[in-house]
């Protein structure tokens, strides 16, 4: 039920960014920069990646309670699928997080997989990017507006599924370490010295501190930009390649449509990763995490 949940807070997590206005029809070719509004609820702009992000999660919603309406002792179908990819997930991260940190955190990292991963494919699907208005050209029809975008191609959803996170990893620390723990954690000088070695000791991991934090700010940024950038140039490029040849547009972006479908997967996976191990370094303690450096 957690993984259904945080799946509808992946959702609307787009509403955390301004939606920019779009591009003047006719300035830009392949995919427009920013996301379309395409309507509105109440004062709330809908933009066409938002619309895709809702589609996806009610998708995943709906197919979890699918494959676990009727749980069996022995599974099969939806719910041995199910099963095989959570379980498959859970063993994965308590490799990586040890036992006690993966039952705290693995709804969140699950389910920023799950999501990303199924957003990334759908964004393949024929007809996202290529339905919607647009205007007459000399080389024919051209869609300007979009009605479903690449969710993860909006810079928007890739920066508020990092500011989430960022927000949980704080959550998390101050929760494993307490506030002076945490601070200790960051400025604290490390190993077990005296006299003036410990005084300059002090000092010198004070200044490793301030570049730490640093460090800890721009996680967000580049989580965000990593994700966002690696999808919009996929979908770029697979509208480049259909119309490099327009009587070949239909074959010429094949082997580009597995490659994206790989980066797909290898996108959601780094995601996940880097959030599990950001987490990990903040969270973990020496006595408890020995089989896991």
């Amino acid at each position: 039920m957690r993984l259904i949940a945080s799946s509808l807070l992946m959702s609307v997590m787009p509403i955390i960014g301004i939606a920019a206005e779009a591009p003047v029809k006719g300035e830009e070719h392949g995919l427009p920069l920013y996301a379309v509004e395409i309507g509105h609820l109440g004062p709330l702009p809908i933009t066409n990646s938002m619309l895709v992000s809702w589609i996806v999660a009610l998708a995943l919603i709906f197919f979890a309670r699918i494959a676990t309406r009727n749980m069996r002792r022995v599974p099969s179908g939806a719910q041995n699928f199910w099963e095989w990819m959570v379980g498959g997930l859970y063993d994965f991260l308590e490799d990586i997080l040890g036992k006690e940190l993966v039952k705290k955190t693995f709804w969140f990292f699950a389910t920023i997989f799950i999501f990303i991963l199924a957003v990334n494919w759908s964004g393949l699907i024929p007809g996202v990017g290529t339905v919607g208005w647009g205007q007459t050209t000399a080389h024919g029809f051209t869609v300007t507006e979009p009605l479903f975008r690449g969710v993860n191609a909006d810079l928007n959803m890739t920066s508020a599924m990092a500011m989430v996170f960022f927000v949980m990893w704080i959550v998390w620390s101050l929760q494993a370490n307490g506030l002076k723990g945490f601070i200790l954690h960051i400025f604290g000088p490390k190993g077990d010295t005296t006299g003036w070695l410990k005084a300059l000791m002090m000092v010198m991991f004070f200044i490793a501190g301030l570049l730490e934090v640093v460090s800890i700010m721009f996680r967000p940024v580049s989580l965000s930009f990593r994700l966002f950038g690696n999808v919009y140039a996929g979908e770029n490029m697979l509208e480049a390649m259909s119309n490099l040849v327009p009587s070949l547009s239909g074959l010429i972006p094949i082997p580009f449509y597995f490659l994206e479908v790989l980066v797909g997967l290898v996108q959601a996976l780094v995601f996940m990763l880097l959030t599990a191990v950001f987490t990990l370094l903040m969270c973990q303690h020496e006595e408890g995490h020995e089989g896991h450096h």
